[in-house]
């Protein structure tokens, strides 16, 4: 009886717990069939619900789906807006709870002193009344690490902290470790042979780093300025004709220590090449190969430069554009001779396809104007596109020295035919202050402040205020410059200047002179200039003793000067500060006499010439010339030329020339004529390049004459002793040139050969200036 109890009952729980489990399953199964009847949004504070129902994938009256579910968490959470997000139901509500990601209220920066708060701001991407992630964080904490790697700070580290503030608002800040500033200790060249690494040293941006460099950022290790530094290697090389240079590898090893930088580049430098045989084919535009061969630079025999090739082919293109061919394409055919180390040139013209500019966009730039870039491109909206003009456009834009960084993006257009140009800048600091003190043989002790401005406002105007000061010299003058005036390519000027001179010593008087004056100049090519002038001047001569020649005598008081004059320049050096190759053409006039007291007129010509003879050693020729007329009366011996000193070594400032020798004080009288020539070869001394110190020998060789003497002497004779001939004179010397930390210094050790006996001499001679 008791088995049967127990078999009745395992029996009945067999049939009753399927029961159960088939419920549980159409529960489910039920739910989900379930529609969506409306969607709560919970935890919102800023954002409205309707803003979060956008963002989800089903909505009321769709059935619930888990997928689509799980697609709408996804995009809720990449929208950035939320921290946290739940969805789940309720009956059949679907509920959306979320978490707000706080906005941002004030960004601060904590333990920098190299880089400002304001340098710092600008490079982080999250600004206040943003909305706080944590990626975008830590996007920002490697944004400012590259910043401060760039800067030579690799050993910065950067924290940020989060300090919570009522109504979900976060300040957010970034504590900084700044560490020690990490330099470059050396940079090495391995495989050059005909370049020494100090000639190599001086065509990169990165340098070594030195004690007095203490305002310069260009001795701190940066990987993007080493990028750039090989290709200024690569274009170095070749202009200077190796046509199969490559810069092989350039690396930089940090010192176990962490404090040091050491840079190597290793270069293959390859054989030097001559231009070989040069042509040009003008393919189907029908134009005439002997006219464009006339802008041709590169010339058979020549050492093969790389920057004459561009140069010829964007005359070429130009030329080609000019004659109606706007969008031919010029292509330099090389034929390279390894065996006779040649490279042959045929420039090919091809008439490419039509495409025109749709538009032009400028970003980066927060200060500088678009229409201060935008007149450097030459090309506007709907002008056939270019890729030499727009090259041209880089080289202008860059060449404003407004820029750390400039590039031109090409993007295609709405159609085929069009080309979107987008001109991506990256501003630099472009005003300066400097402060300067010397010594010179000529004025003693010299100082100077000055500020600078190179873009004023934006505007690319540019605008200086200096003054300086020495025992016998005081100078204050203000300078401003607009390069576009009235929107042309027209660059006016205005300057205003007042000066004290002692000329006691060389002419027994003092001078004071207040002054004004603009210009107006303009381009006659990419290369050479023109610029015009009008001074009005007031100037009083005083404190001339009485036996004081009798010229200067009768100059004593005050006269006014009203000159017009134009200078032109054609510059073709490699560099404007140390030359080492290349020449420039100067030529100015001038005439005073419209409105003033004094009356004559005024010519001058000066031209020099730089030759790399060899390793470090540049020869260096030079000729300048002058001559005045009188237009009414005489030319008062203020307004005269006066040689010596640094225009003539040898002899003292105002050494040489006319000279009345009927008096003790023995007064240089200047002349209305000179000539001088100067032949310098500068080389090294063989010690250690860092320290920047040069030798040269030179020889200066000249006159200057022709002085009016029809005046009468202080001692009441008509034959007064006026010392003025043309003969020649000449000097010969040798220099010792120091880059010192305290600017360029320069010992001069001269013998004046040739000489009168009237003409003051001096053996040596030396100046020296610095910035800090």
């Amino acid at each position: 009886m008791r088995y049967r109890f127990v078999i009745a009952a395992f029996l009945a729980m067999l049939f009753t717990v399927p029961g159960p489990i088939a419920g549980i399953g159409f529960g489910v199964s039920e739910a989900y069939a379930q529609t969506v009847s409306r969607i709560v949004v919970e935890g919102n504070q800023r954002i409205d619900p309707e803003t979060v129902e956008a963002y989800m994938q089903l909505g009321p009256g769709d059935a619930f789906d888990s997928e689509r579910v799980d697609q709408s968490l996804k995009t809720l959470f990449q929208t950035g807006l939320f921290s946290d997000v739940q969805i789940f139901q309720r009956g059949n509500v679907l509920v959306v709870k979320v978490e707000e990601n706080p906005l941002i209220n004030q960004i601060s920066f904590e333990g920098n002193s190299e880089i400002t708060d304001v340098n710092l701001g600008k490079e982080v991407e999250l600004k206040p009344r943003m909305v706080f992630t944590r990626a975008r964080v830590q996007s920002d904490v490697q944004r400012l690490t590259a910043l401060y790697r760039r800067s030579g700070l690799f050993a910065a580290r950067i924290e940020p902290k989060v300090i919570r503030l009522p109504q979900n608002r976060v300040n957010l800040v970034f504590e900084i470790n700044e560490g020690e500033t990490t330099r470059i200790q050396r940079i090495a060249f391995v495989g050059n042979e005909a370049f020494s690494d100090g000639q190599l040293r001086d065509v990169i941006t990165t340098e070594e780093s030195r004690w007095w460099k203490i305002l310069t950022s260009s001795d701190n290790y940066d990987p993007d300025r080493l990028a750039y530094d090989k290709e200024l290697l690569r274009r170095f090389y070749l202009n200077s004709g190796y046509a199969d240079f490559q810069v092989l590898s350039a690396t930089a090893e940090l010192s176990p220590d962490g404090e040091n930088f050491y840079i190597t580049f290793t270069v293959q430098e390859g054989p030097q090449y001559n231009f070989g045989p040069v042509a040009v084919d003008p393919g189907t535009t029908g134009l005439n190969p002997e006219e464009l061969m006339t802008k041709v630079k590169t010339r058979e025999g020549e050492i093969y430069n790389a920057e004459l090739v561009d140069n010829s082919v964007e005359r070429i293109t130009v030329d080609a554009g000019t004659a109606g061919y706007a969008f031919a394409k010029v292509r330099p055919r090389v034929d390279r001779d390894e065996a006779t180390r040649t490279v042959g040139l045929t420039y090919t013209l091809e008439e490419g396809p039509r495409v025109y500019i749709e538009r032009i966009d400028i970003v980066g730039n927060t200060r500088t104007q678009d229409n201060v870039i935008r007149r450097e491109i030459r090309l506007v909206e709907g002008d056939a596109y270019n890729r030499v003009l727009v090259d041209r456009a880089r080289r202008r834009i860059t060449a404003l020295d407004f820029f750390g960084k400039v590039d031109i993006i090409e993007q295609p257009g709405s159609a085929p035919d069009r080309v979107l140009l987008t001109v991506q800048v990256e501003e630099k600091s472009t005003g300066t202050l400097n402060f300067a003190a010397g010594y010179s043989t000529s004025e003693a002790v010299v100082g100077s402040v000055s500020v600078t401005e190179r873009n004023l406002l934006g505007k690319g105007q540019f605008v200086r205020l200096a003054t300086s000061l020495s025992f016998k010299r005081q100078e204050l003058d203000f300078s401003f410059t607009e390069p576009y005036f009235l929107g042309r390519n027209l660059s006016a000027g205005i300057d205003a200047y007042g000066t004290r001179t002692d000329q006691q010593n060389e002419s027994s008087f003092d001078l004071r002179q207040v002054g004004a004056g603009f210009r107006l100049g303009f381009p006659l090519s990419e290369n050479s200039r023109v610029t015009t002038r009008y001074n009005f001047t007031n100037r009083k001569i005083s404190d001339v003793p009485d036996n004081a020649s009798q010229a200067i005598i009768q100059s004593e008081g005050t006269t006014n000067i009203s000159l017009v004059g134009a200078t032109y320049v054609y510059d073709m050096l490699d560099n404007p500060l140390r030359p080492t190759q290349g020449y420039r053409f100067q030529m100015s006039a001038d005439i005073a006499g419209l409105g003033g007291d004094a009356k004559w007129a005024r010519s001058e010509v000066a031209a020099y010439y730089f030759y790399p003879i060899w390793d470090g050693v540049v020869l260096m020729a030079r000729g300048t010339a002058g001559h005045m007329e009188p237009l009414s009366g005489e030319i008062q011996p203020v307004d005269r030329f006066f040689k010596g000193g640094n225009s003539f070594r040898g002899f003292e400032r105002a050494g040489i020339g006319p000279r009345d020798t009927s008096t003790s004080r023995d007064d240089a009288l200047g002349g209305y004529t000179y000539g001088i020539g100067t032949v310098e070869v500068t080389f090294p001394l063989g010690l250690p390049e860092e320290f920047g110190i040069r030798g040269a020998v030179f020889s200066d060789f000249g006159t200057l004459f022709n002085a009016p003497d029809n005046f009468s002497c202080s001692n009441g004779k008509s034959d007064c002793l006026v010392g003025d001939n043309s003969a020649l004179r000449a000097s010969v010397g040798a220099s010792v040139i120091w880059e010192s930390p305290f600017g360029p210094l320069r010992f001069d050790f001269a013998d004046a050969l040739l000489k009168e006996k009237y003409d003051k001499t001096e053996w040596f001679r030396f100046s020296v200036g610095t910035s800090f």
